[in-house]
């Protein structure tokens, strides 16, 4: 299985179909928090929608049009990260991300998003990494923040997420 080590505690492992169930339980008993923030997991019922976001992954994996991994945090799965979308004649990917809120406060986003950032730049040769945070999520803010990234501006209605237009706030990082 193919597995990115970001530290002594993370690990990311590409999209594989025996961890529908596992995303489906984690993503039911997050529900109400990431549902703030994602309009996808009101469309996430099923065991058998987690396996075909996973195919639908890996064929874009298959594709080079993006990369999605688990998030595993000292041996349990507590997320996904990944690249969204990767523009090769663009030199640029997007990074999105989404966390359980029991395991918010670790930094688990941050090196990780570090560390995909790092592989963009050293291993797929982009040149701009950008990440879209919902405005009003101030903690997934923090983390461009941290990780050096440039507020490039506010798209306004930017995504409907329940019974709310979200705007969103964009963030990019140039390599060095």
């Amino acid at each position: 299985m193919f597995k990115l080590t970001v530290d002594e505690d993370i690990c990311l492992y590409l999209e594989h179909e025996s961890f529908a169930p596992k995303y489906y339980e984690l993503v039911n008993k997050n529900y109400d928090y990431l549902s703030q923030w994602l309009a996808w997991p009101a469309h996430c019922k099923t065991v058998d929608s987690y396996k075909d976001f996973v195919k639908g992954s890996l064929k874009r994996y298959a594709e080079n049009k993006g990369m999605s991994c688990a998030i595993e945090y000292k041996g349990t799965i507590v997320g996904n990260i990944g690249f969204n979308a990767i523009h090769h004649n663009l030199k640029k990917t997007e990074i999105g991300y989404w966390l359980s809120e029991s395991h918010q406060g670790f930094g688990i986003i941050t090196r990780s998003c570090r560390f995909l950032i790092d592989y963009a730049f050293t291993t797929l040769g982009m040149e701009r990494v950008q990440i879209s945070a919902a405005k009003d999520n101030l903690p997934s803010r923090a983390v461009c923040e941290r990780l050096g990234m440039r507020l490039e501006g506010i798209i306004s209605n930017c995504e409907k997420v329940g019974d709310r237009v979200l705007d969103h706030a964009v963030y990019g990082i140039h390599k060095q």
